[in-house]
C-alpha cells in the first residue's frame, strides 16, 4: 500500500511542502524512519532526530522544520499521524456470521450483521444490536444489552443486566459487572453484602485489557459517553464517571466515588470511596485522592492537593534535606576539633 504525499495531505487537511508526488510506503518513528516512510514530530524531546532521520517526509506544526525537506504542515501532528495510520492500516471487516460453536439462548435477540465467534456464550434475554462483534470465548450474561457497532473482544466477561452503549470497544479479558467488594463484620466473620445493581457503559467508550468494573450494590455503576479507560484499571461499585474522561493504567477508584466530565488520571493514582472529583480535574500519576476535589485544575501527591502546593512542599523537603546534611557536616567537623 502506498500513497503520494499530496494524497496524505488531503486526508489530514494539511499543507504540502516539497515534492507532493513522492510515494510513501509506511509510517515510522522519527528515529527509525527509512526512505519511503513518513514520520512526525509531536514531542520536542524527539527534535534531536530531525537532522538524522531518513524519513522521506515529516508531519510537523512548525514550517521552519521543513526547510529543505518534504513534509506536511498541520496544527496537530499527533492527530494527523493517527489519521495516516488508518490509511495504511484500515480496519479489517468482521465476518458478520455466527459461529456454529457459539452458544446462544433462544430468547436472545441478535441484530443484523452481528459477528459472534467460536465459544462465545449469549444467555437468555440478551440483546445484541446490529453490526456488533462478540469475540471468541466471551460471555454475555442474562438480560444484558450490547449496542450497535460495539466490539467485545476475546475472553470478555459481562455479567447479568449490564448495558454497553453504541460503538464502545471492550478489549480482551475485561470483566464488567462482577460483585463489588462489600462486607460487614459480624461475630468475627464477614457478612457479604449482596451486589444487586448493574453497570451502565455509555456510547463510544473504550475499556482496556484486564480492567474490572464492579456492579453497583444497589443502583448503577456508570461510565459516561466517550470516556477511555486503559488496561488494568479497577472501578469499584457505584462509581460514576462522567463524559470524556481519560483514565490510565493501574488506577484504582473505590466505591461510590463520583467523577465529573473531562477528568484525567495518571497511572497508579488511587481514589478513596465516597468522594467527588470535579470536572476538568487532572490527577497526577501515583497520587492519592483522600477527599473531594473541586476540579478545574491539576492535583498531585499524597494526599492529593493542587499541584503548585505539592511542588512547594517538594521544594521545602529538598531544602530541609540539604540543610540537614550541612548541619550534620558541621557537627562532625566540630567533634573532630
Amino acid at each position: 500500500m502506498k500513497f503520494s504525499l499530496n494524497e496524505i495531505a488531503i486526508f489530514v487537511d494539511g499543507d504540502v511542502y516539497g515534492d507532493p508526488d513522492i510515494k510513501i510506503f509506511e509510517v515510522a518513528e522519527i528515529q527509525n524512519a527509512m526512505d519511503g516512510s513518513i514520520t512526525f514530530l509531536g514531542n520536542k524531546m524527539y527534535a534531536k532526530y530531525l537532522e538524522t532521520t531518513c524519513a522521506s517526509a515529516m508531519i510537523v506544526s512548525d514550517k521552519s522544520l521543513l526547510e529543505g525537506k518534504n513534509g506536511i504542515l498541520v496544527d496537530n501532528p499527533q492527530l494527523a499521524i493517527a489519521k495516516v495510520l488508518t490509511m495504511f492500516f484500515p480496519e479489517k471487516p468482521f465476518s458478520k456470521k455466527i459461529h456454529p460453536m457459539s452458544i446462544i439462548d433462544s430468547s436472545a435477540k441478535i441484530g443484523k450483521d452481528v459477528t459472534i465467534e467460536a465459544g462465545a456464550v449469549i444467555e437468555s434475554g440478551v440483546e445484541v444490536e446490529e453490526n456488533a462483534f462478540i469475540g471468541a470465548n466471551s460471555f454475555v450474561g442474562k438480560n444484558s444489552r450490547i449496542g450497535s457497532d460495539c466490539k467485545i473482544f476475546q475472553n470478555v466477561v459481562i455479567y447479568d443486566n449490564s448495558r454497553i452503549g453504541k460503538r464502545s470497544i471492550i478489549h480482551g479479558s475485561v470483566v464488567i459487572g462482577c460483585d463489588g467488594f462489600g462486607f460487614v463484620p459480624e461475630d468475627n466473620e464477614h457478612f457479604k453484602i449482596p451486589q444487586a445493581g448493574k453497570v451502565i457503559i455509555g456510547k463510544d467508550v473504550e475499556i482496556g485489557a484486564n480492567t474490572v468494573i464492579d456492579r453497583a450494590t444497589i443502583g448503577e455503576t456508570i461510565i459516561g459517553d466517550m470516556s477511555k479507560i486503559d488496561n488494568l484499571v479497577h472501578i469499584g461499585h457505584n462509581v460514576q464517571i462522567g463524559k470524556r474522561c481519560l483514565i490510565t493504567a493501574q488506577v484504582g477508584i473505590a466505591g461510590s466515588t463520583k467523577i465529573g466530565d473531562n477528568c484525567q488520571m495518571g497511572g497508579q493514582a488511587g481514589i478513596v470511596p465516597h468522594v467527588e472529583i470535579g470536572s476538568y480535574s487532572i490527577i497526577a500519576a501515583k497520587s492519592g485522592v483522600t477527599k473531594s476535589l473541586k476540579g478545574g485544575q491539576m492535583y498531585g501527591g499524597y494526599p492529593a492537593r493542587p499541584i503548585r502546593d505539592q511542588h512547594k512542599r517538594d521544594a521545602v523537603h529538598r531544602e530541609v534535606s540539604i540543610i540537614k546534611k550541612k548541619v550534620e557536616k558541621l557537627i562532625q567537623s566540630s567533634e573532630r576539633h
